[in-house]
């Protein structure tokens, strides 16, 4: 660095800006010889010296205003090479925006950071050479997808800028914007989750429907896995019980991620034991369900899976997060320690979500110990239900193993809270 420090900013600027432009000029090249055999305007020399073209300009006037009479100018030329192509049938603007983008590193490279055209250079080179991909995934694209992506800028990006931060009410002891944020980022999982299941994992299996699913619902996804599994054979369900397994999986991670993400650390380095076991010993329950099996990934007729990022939804989620907050200082405060973890039970039964965050994001006055085993005993109480879930839907022998394991957990995750407590 302290070399590099010693050069000269121009220099810098002008040994950035030629590779750069270089580096564009050979992936346009490659891009017009693989859909085109006429190169057209913009060979790996034009552009690269296009490129230095423009830095010149910018350093001969400090204020720009020549490198602007040299951006009218190309644009003329432009223009002109434009219509020229008209006459031959080639109406793309592709290589008019690439040497516009390429003329306009020298002032990137001169007064901007150093990571910016970079980064410029990365979008084009990405762009370019996943063309194909970015056109089957346009293909793909549902037009009401682009009404979900508003949805969720108005949520992250609109409705918590606006929303204060400061406590609901005496008894709730969680800000507005706690509130919110909680449900952003539980959507965001959720969202992301969808796109990679709908458009990246079109054709998945029953084993890709676990773990995405289980991403933003791990007891709908064993809801649906359950339902799937009544009737079928033996050995297809043994593949169902591995996905539910990787489901319930992927509710801790999740879980963990979220506690991550909004700023506890010290709950999430208590947690990272008991999860990471719980994780890791159903990563291998799931490999031996299927060690005897040829894991296929055909393409299943089920329909994709409907968007979970709603306002309907946003607002249920914010509703039992604020009435979670309400009831757990209730708890605290009446009954202290053990109603919160009796909560923590019964709460295991519904969406526990909303009811952990709301624990974290709360100022109760019990301790981390208590806490950790708040969290450990819902956790524990919802793999109970989704063990009533698997058998019950499937009514199926072979899922007996799967729901066995979602069983035991529960009892594994009192027990290690019972000895935190006690410890």
């Amino acid at each position: 660095m302290k070399y590099f420090s010693s050069l000269s900013p121009l220099l810098i600027a002008f040994v950035e800006t030629a590779l750069l432009g270089f580096l564009i000029g050979l992936e346009w090249h490659s891009f017009r010889r693989a859909t085109s055999k006429d190169l057209g305007f913009g060979t790996t020399s034009t552009l690269t010296l296009l490129a230095v073209f423009g830095l010149g300009l910018a350093i001969v006037d400090s204020t720009l205003k020549v490198y602007g009479i040299g951006l009218l100018a190309l644009g003329a030329l432009l223009v002109l090479e434009y219509q020229q192509r008209l006459r031959t049938g080639d109406n793309l603007l592709l290589s008019t925006l690439i040497a516009l983008l390429v003329y306009s590193f020298g002032p990137l490279a001169l007064h901007g950071p150093l990571w910016l055209p970079i980064l410029f250079v990365i979008v084009i080179l990405l762009v370019l050479g996943e063309k194909p991909g970015i056109r089957r995934l346009s293909d793909a694209f549902r037009n009401e997808e682009a009404i979900t992506l508003v949805k969720f800028f108005i949520m992250a990006g609109v409705i918590l800028q606006l929303l204060p931060d400061q406590e609901i009410a005496p008894f709730i002891s969680v800000t507005w914007s706690q509130v919110w944020l909680a449900v952003i980022v539980v959507s965001a999982i959720s969202y992301f989750s969808y796109l990679a299941q709908t458009y990246f994992f079109p054709s998945r299996g029953v084993l890709l429907t676990g773990v995405l699913g289980g991403l933003y619902s791990s007891t709908a996804a064993i809801v649906v896995l359950g339902k799937r599994a009544h009737g079928i054979s033996t050995a297809e369900t043994r593949m169902i019980g591995a996905a539910i397994v990787l489901a319930m999986l992927m509710m801790y991670l999740r879980l963990w991620v979220m506690i991550v993400v909004l700023g506890h650390l010290e709950t999430a380095v208590r947690l990272a034991l008991p999860f990471s076991v719980a994780v890791v010993t159903s990563a291998l329950i799931a490999w031996l369900m299927l060690r005897a099996e040829l894991i296929s990934s055909a393409p299943q007729s089920e329909a994709p899976p409907r968007h979970p990022l709603e306002f309907s939804t946003a607002l249920l989620f914010a509703f039992l997060f604020v009435l979670f907050a309400g009831l757990t200082h209730f708890a605290v405060q009446h009954f202290g320690a053990n109603g919160l973890h009796i909560l923590s039970f019964m709460v295991g039964f519904t969406d526990i979500d909303p009811f952990i965050l709301s624990l974290l994001d709360g100022k109760f006055h019990v301790s981390e110990a208590a806490l950790e085993a708040a969290i450990l005993i819902a956790t524990g109480s919802n793999n109970l239900l989704k063990a009533g879930y698997a058998v019950a839907l499937s009514r199926n022998p072979a899922l007996y193993a799967a729901a066995g394991w979602l069983a035991l957990t529960f009892l594994l995750s009192i027990g290690y809270a019972w000895v935190r407590l006690a410890g």
